[in-house]
């Protein structure tokens, strides 16, 4: 099938091109000092001292990609993820309406290319400032919304190719389907606890160090898409 061909290597692409901008964006903030007296010379918000910031928490993926030149990486590259959402959405609903002989726009594509939008618009404007609490907030519910259409996207997909199963034995992985599932349970209950911490004022540690695990958590789905699809002729 032409489709599982393409999802296969869109979701090859989600995985790769955001995890390599966001820890890119972080070996520059930490090595700023290699490109100062170039026209790379890194901007002060995007400075830092040598950090794990999925351990230690000492470091946003926003302080580390919204300066210049991160952001010269990030914003593109993000974008281009989200282009690439877009299409991994459509091609998963085109399946499913293969297999099932319908031609509907399942609620799965919905939310995943409402989060595709949503990245768009977080990545757009990421290092815009305007002293407005109002347009904080903003930008807050862009990257949650991100988050939830996200989860909410994987979680009907799973269940549908749940449902396909059978009809899917010659061309997935069982196994990875099963990991598919766990991960977004894992990713919806993590949520889920997080959120009274989130919500409040403080812990600012932890947030940071969740929002670089949890970002590659999200993005590791579609790794599994990847293995999750045999290679079709």
């Amino acid at each position: 099938m032409r489709e599982i061909t393409q999802i296969r290597k869109l979701s090859l692409w989600i995985f790769i091109l955001p995890l390599l901008a966001i820890n890119l964006c972080l070996v520059i903030s930490q090595n700023y000092q290699f490109l100062e007296n170039t026209i790379f010379a890194v901007a002060e918000v995007g400075k830092s001292n040598f950090t794990i910031p999925y351990f230690d928490g000492s470091l946003s993926i926003s302080r580390a990609s919204r300066g210049y030149p991160q952001y010269i990486i990030f914003k593109p590259s993000m974008i281009l993820t989200a282009i690439f959402l877009f299409y991994y959405w459509k091609n998963n609903n085109n399946l499913v309406n293969n297999l099932n002989s319908t031609n509907i726009n399942y609620k799965f594509k919905t939310f995943g290319i409402l989060s595709a939008f949503f990245l768009i618009i977080h990545s757009i404007l990421l290092g815009v400032k305007f002293d407005i609490q109002v347009y904080k907030l903003f930008r807050r519910v862009v990257l949650l919304a991100f988050i939830i259409f996200e989860i909410i996207a994987q979680g009907i997909l799973v269940y549908h190719l749940f449902k396909l199963k059978k009809k899917l034995e010659n061309f997935v992985n069982k196994n990875i389907l099963i990991l598919k599932f766990i991960l977004v349970i894992i990713l919806s209950a993590v949520a889920i606890l997080s959120l009274p911490l989130l919500v409040t004022k403080g812990n600012t540690h932890f947030k940071h160090a969740l929002e670089w695990n949890y970002f590659v958590g999200v993005i590791v789905f579609y790794l599994l898409s990847r293995f999750f699809w045999k290679r079709t002729t």
